[in-house]
């Protein structure tokens, strides 16, 4: 079947959805800005849809926690700049990896892990958002005198 401006009608079902008169509405939120030690982040997806995401900005030369979480799972991947990351089984066994735009690391839960900005460093992290995920840190070194919490 043709129509009348000479394009035959798409079969992708995502180019031409069907209308759900129930379907929900979109939310628009505001994103909550929070000042770090490091720099600051900026969490766009808070949790309440099962998944959270960030947008983190590292100020040259500053570090994260060693860190590690019981629970949650991330994916980071790197928009500008570039850094140092750290990962490993234990604080003893970390592999060092320079990641620069574009590149992206999975860190399953319980993985130690640290990121150093060489440059302004900017990177989105998703990840879940299990119950408490807010608190899901352990700190194992800061360089901002928060070893051993796990305050945001």
């Amino acid at each position: 079947m043709t129509m009348p401006n000479g394009l035959r009608p798409s079969n992708n079902p995502f180019l031409s959805p069907p209308v759900l008169p129930d379907a929900p509405d979109a939310e628009h939120l505001e994103a909550a800005r929070q000042d770090k030690p490091w720099g600051h982040e900026t969490l766009f997806a808070d949790g309440s849809n099962g998944y959270a995401g960030k947008l983190i900005h590292v100020l040259a030369g500053r570090s994260l926690s060693l860190q590690l979480h019981h629970r949650k799972d991330e994916t980071i991947s790197v928009i500008s700049g570039e850094m140092v990351f750290e990962a490993g089984p234990s604080a003893g066994m970390l592999e060092r990896t320079t990641m620069i735009a574009g590149d992206t690391v999975h860190v399953p839960a319980t993985v130690v892990h640290r990121i150093t900005a060489v440059t302004d460093v900017v990177l989105v992290e998703a990840s879940t958002a299990g119950v408490g995920w807010q608190h899901d840190v352990v700190r194992l070194a800061d360089d901002y005198g928060r070893d051993g919490t796990s305050a945001p």
